[in-house]
């Protein structure tokens, strides 16, 4: 009697995870919801290393940062850059140094270790304070609200003109991330070994939206109704002339905001994702 009460629980068990399996698929096919995501790129393939070496305020010194093989699967994708940046405001002894660092990540979204607070504290530094996510105050003179978006769009996407004789797209008009006036940095203080400070912020640029943390990038990427998925994280770090996270949020603000509308021509155009108009990058050609 025991035995056919078993069977009769396993019976009926397995029935209710069928009917719950169907019913889910049905959910699923009713609501038009992506389980797997694709990788997506920018229509024309560009990569991050196309991003201008100087700018009105910045200009690049060294050669861009180079990693192993180890250090670059370790990474995660081959499409990152890592340049220094100086700022052009009077006698290069007092001026503000920094690195860039970006990085391209698409597909399947899963957790974000890569982030200093996670990688430098790896490499034998220890947090010194955590300031918390600081508004990037950038500069709005120029971004004008696009008014070609759907309905529950508009307000809330700007383009902007690249103004730079020193970028090869001077005179293209990429949208912004949604509600580019929220934008924060996510900034830490960080004390080397030789009892130095270092100043670092990132934020992440994942499907059309901002977050600053790594946290919150799958429920930005990982949009059920869509069936791509992609984050770009940005970071800067203090490397001379930086002395608190306010003051590492202005120079970002400043060299982020020169760069932000080729950065935008590195990662898809989420409007035209969102309407259907995404063509992918023919597969036979170069990068870019």
């Amino acid at each position: 009697m025991k035995a056919r009460s078993t069977i009769a629980g396993c019976v009926a068990a397995a029935v209710l995870l069928a009917g719950s399996a169907f019913g889910l698929q049905a959910a699923i096919k009713h609501f038009q919801i992506t389980i797997h995501k694709d990788a997506i790129y920018p229509p024309d393939g560009r990569v991050l290393t196309r991003l201008p070496k100087e700018t009105a305020s910045w200009r690049s010194i060294g050669a861009d940062a180079t990693l192993s093989k180890e250090i670059q699967e370790a990474l995660g994708t081959d499409n990152f850059l890592s340049r220094k940046y100086v700022q052009k405001n009077g006698p290069e002894e007092k001026a503000t140094v920094v690195e860039f660092h970006a990085a391209y990540y698409t597909g399947m979204i899963d957790t974000v270790p890569h982030v200093p607070d996670r990688c430098f504290v790896g490499g034998g530094m220890q947090i010194g304070n955590n300031l918390g996510d600081l508004p990037l105050a950038l500069d709005r003179s120029a971004w004008r609200l696009d008014e070609d978006v759907p309905a529950h769009r508009k307000g809330h996407i700007y383009k902007v003109r690249v103004e730079n004789p020193h970028s090869a797209d001077d005179g293209l008009y990429p949208r912004l991330p949604r509600d580019p006036q929220d934008m924060k940095l996510r900034t830490m203080d960080f004390i080397q070994k030789s009892g130095e400070h270092m100043y670092a912020g990132y934020f992440f640029i994942a499907n059309g939206g901002t977050v600053c943390r790594a946290e919150e990038v799958r429920l930005l990427a990982f949009d059920l109704n869509s069936k791509y998925a992609y984050y770009l994280k940005v970071q800067v770090t203090s490397l001379r002339n930086v002395n608190s996270g306010e003051e590492l949020a202005a120079a970002a603000a400043s060299l982020i905001g020169e760069l932000l509308p080729d950065l935008m021509l590195c990662t898809p155009d989420w409007v035209d994702v969102e309407a259907g108009r995404y063509s992918p990058p023919d597969p036979g050609a170069p990068k870019r």
